[in-house]
């Protein structure tokens, strides 16, 4: 086995138990390293929904995983865990993490899980596999060389590449003839073309709606609750799942609702009863009451009205034009940040060459391949470690059979 992260740790304990030898091999002194990031820090295990809930929340060929949940979903996952001696808790939006909320627990308690099963784990480098008369011959950079029958790659994506996860398993799976889809970020932040975003860094909003329209004005993505802004763009928990969406954001433009349970009407009417109850009070001293104290500034620039100017003297147009800033606040859209820092990778082997029922290879017979290096991508919420636990515990149980 090539890859020890999530999916290839499940598989490889999933062969040892039904009494076959597996040597499992990565480029990392232990397995698991990019474990330790999901979460936050506290491992996401899995969502606690049905198997329509759970292909329904991988944009990315989600219907391709179907039967693999349908014989490993998130109950089994749990069950795995518990099993295993990990205690588990179910949180806001059906997400699961283990009761300690460690994400290094849950890492411990799989590499004991890999020593009990007898696993051999080696610290290797893999540079090249060829087949031969049946056989895989696996070389290695320090040299070292192994052999073996049947072969699960399993080395993950290209995003967080200081794991070791960066690709490499591609090249791999490329000279054994399989197809690869270009690799692209999903579950990653935006980058817009106002620079005055820089000047909102670190703001948070909750509530609030957005929606994103293409060059033909068509709404082609909206979605309802937290967002963030860094130093050249947006990210947070609505605005990470449009790279899931989208292939491409060029000439896209993004409108944020900042007081979505406002109609226009009702917010304008809102801003009258204030102003009214305010005559004497400055503009930017008004918006304090509707808006967070850093995006004033912003509002101010946006609607052209000095913030200085009481509010007895703004004319009826200009209050207009407040409210639909506040409905409308626009950011065009430039591209998504870098592969390298997407949660997850969107892209790999093509799955129209992998088995959907088994994760075997249609194109090499014994080659078997499992988690994020397959063309399969998810939201947040255990969606992207189910597929993980899945498709990794599916690899193993038929290798197992077949060996």
């Amino acid at each position: 086995m090539i890859g020890a992260g999530p999916a290839g740790i499940i598989t490889a304990i999933t062969v040892a138990e039904n009494g076959f030898p597996v040597c499992l091999l990565d480029k990392n002194p232990e397995p698991a390293q990019k474990l330790l990031l999901t979460g936050q820090g506290r491992c996401n295990l899995t969502n606690y929904t049905d198997v329509e809930g759970l292909v329904t929340n991988i944009p990315g060929n989600g219907k391709f995983l179907k039967n693999c949940f349908h014989r490993f979903d998130a109950i089994d996952t749990i069950d795995f865990f518990h099993e295993i001696g990990l205690s588990t808790k179910v949180e806001r939006g059906k997400r699961v993490f283990p009761e300690s909320d460690s994400a290094a627990q849950v890492k411990d308690i799989l590499l004991q899980q890999l020593v009990k099963s007898g696993v051999d784990y080696h610290q290797a480098e893999v540079t090249k596999v060829t087949r031969n008369n049946g056989n895989f011959r696996i070389e290695t950079k320090r040299g070292k060389q192994f052999s073996s029958s049947k072969l699960i790659i399993s080395t993950g994506g290209k995003s967080y590449p200081e794991t070791g996860s960066d690709g490499s398993g591609y090249l791999l799976a490329e000279k054994l003839g399989h197809t690869i889809i270009p690799p692209r970020p999903s579950l990653v932040p935006i980058i817009v073309e106002e620079k005055w975003v820089k000047d909102l860094i670190n703001l948070d909003l909750k509530n609030i709606a957005i929606r994103i329209y293409n060059e033909h004005n068509k709404c082609v993505y909206s979605d309802f609750g937290e967002m963030s802004f860094n130093s050249n763009g947006v990210g947070g928990p609505v605005i990470l799942p449009v790279s899931a969406y989208l292939k491409s954001i060029a000439n896209h433009y993004l409108l944020i609702d900042l007081k979505p349970a406002l109609d226009e009407k009702k917010l304008d009417q809102r801003l009258l009863r204030e102003f009214q109850n305010n005559p004497n009070k400055t503009y930017s001293n008004i918006l304090k009451l509707l808006l967070p104290g850093k995006m004033i500034a912003t509002l101010i620039r946006l609607t052209r009205i000095p913030g200085s100017r009481t509010v007895n003297q703004i004319k009826k147009h200009e209050r207009k034009q407040i409210g639909f800033w506040i409905k409308n606040l626009r950011l065009n859209l430039k591209t998504f940040r870098r592969i390298e820092e997407a949660l997850i990778t969107s892209g790999g082997i093509n799955i129209n060459e992998i088995n959907p029922h088994t994760m075997a290879s249609k194109l090499v017979p014994g080659l078997y391949f499992a988690g994020e290096i397959i063309d399969v991508d998810g939201l947040t919420g255990g969606f992207n470690l189910q597929v993980a636990w899945s498709t990794g515990r599916i690899a193993g149980i038929d290798c197992s059979l077949k060996s």
